[in-house]
């Protein structure tokens, strides 16, 4: 959702009409899962996906249809051969679709809210009646913020619905996944993780270029200006020079900072891990040989930091993709993030990590 921000922020401003899509519920094999978003202009231009193929077409002619209506409506889609996708393949499964004209003063004002929330909220949670087995109207809408306070209501507010889906909120903090209870959509709007990448070099560049796609808030740190510049890391949110002893002691780090290691030298790394290893983040990862990861754990064993500390280190980081390339081990480097940021930690197919000595 992110990604459509300045296309959300038009329309809430009232500068053009669109239908605001919202993937709600699915099952079995779809293209794309709860929470996919797509805006469908009045042109009949689109922006964002629900994974292609027929039923994004269908779903397009809905929407410029009721466009002019105002009204919500769901619409259900089941992938047989009627919605078979470009390549002939039929997933299977079925899909429910949210399509809510936005043209009139109270949609912009629900979607005016959805922007601010998006800029000022670390995760919401927005929730969708999708069938009427709910008790309530399909195609009701509902912002919560990240306390569980609701924000705003689409088509108007219903204290009993606010009141049951209240009871169905998850904790954002935790990062749950989307869910559906009896025909009402829970959909939640995580905060953006951030990537700190220290060492700008070959991998770092290649990570950064990798993993803002992947919805990453990428910082990189390198003690080369040219090597952090703009035309090297342009999608980077923060571009900082300095060496890891001057910038990393009073950089933020917090449970959604993801940290990787990736310098151009043994020195470098063990003085980035040394600074970042008890600072709390959600993840910390090392590029190197095992040789070289054991001679700075010994080190940094001598300097005080604990053994179990480091044993939460991920090092060597990356999946175990038989990595040649530059590319590739970026590739394998960013599957491991993924892994662990939507698996609540676990990562597959990784090296066993380092033992450390106590």
């Amino acid at each position: 959702m992110r990604e459509l921000l300045p296309q959300l922020r038009e329309i809430a401003s009232g500068a053009c009409d669109a239908v605001y899509c919202r993937l709600v519920e699915t099952k079995g094999s779809t293209p794309q899962k709860p929470g996919a978003v797509m805006l469908i202009y009045a042109d009949g231009s689109q922006a964002g996906t629900l994974g292609g193929g027929c039923v994004e077409a269908e779903v397009k002619r809905n929407a410029l249809r009721i466009l002019e209506s105002g009204s919500g409506q769901i619409a259900d889609f089941q992938l047989d051969s009627d919605y078979g996708w470009d390549d002939g393949l039929i997933c299977g499964g079925r899909m429910h679709i949210l399509m809510q004209p936005v043209n009139s003063p109270p949609s912009r004002q629900y979607m005016a809210d959805l922007v601010r929330l998006i800029e000022h909220s670390p995760g919401f949670v927005e929730t969708v009646v999708y069938d009427q087995r709910s008790g309530f109207p399909p195609a009701t809408l509902v912002l919560f913020d990240e306390q569980s306070e609701q924000i705003a209501a689409l088509p108007n507010e219903d204290k009993a619905l606010s009141k049951q889906v209240s009871d169905l909120l998850p904790a954002v903090n935790q990062r749950p996944k989307a869910s559906s209870h009896n025909g009402i959509a829970i959909l939640p709007v995580l905060e953006q993780c951030r990537l700190l990448i220290v060492g700008g070099g070959h991998v770092g560049q290649a990570v950064a270029r990798i993993a803002t796609d992947l919805d990453f808030d990428v910082w990189v740190l390198d003690d080369r200006e040219s090597i952090v510049s703009e035309d090297r890391f342009p999608r980077a949110s923060r571009r900082l020079v300095g060496s890891v002893e001057q910038v990393l002691p009073d950089l933020p780090i917090d449970s959604d900072t993801y940290c990787l290691i990736v310098t151009r030298g043994h020195n470098h790394d063990e003085e980035a891990l040394y600074y970042l290893a008890q600072r709390g983040a959600r993840y910390v990862g090392m590029i190197g040989s095992k040789r070289k990861i054991r001679m700075i754990f010994d080190d940094l064993l001598a300097k005080g930091i604990p053994a179990g500390v480091l044993q939460q280190v991920h090092a060597p980081v990356g999946i175990e993709i038989g990595s040649q390339t530059v590319t590739e081990i970026a590739i394998s480097i960013c599957a491991e993030l993924v892994s662990h940021r939507n698996q609540n930690g676990m990562v597959p197919g990784r090296s066993p990590s380092i033992e450390v000595a106590e």
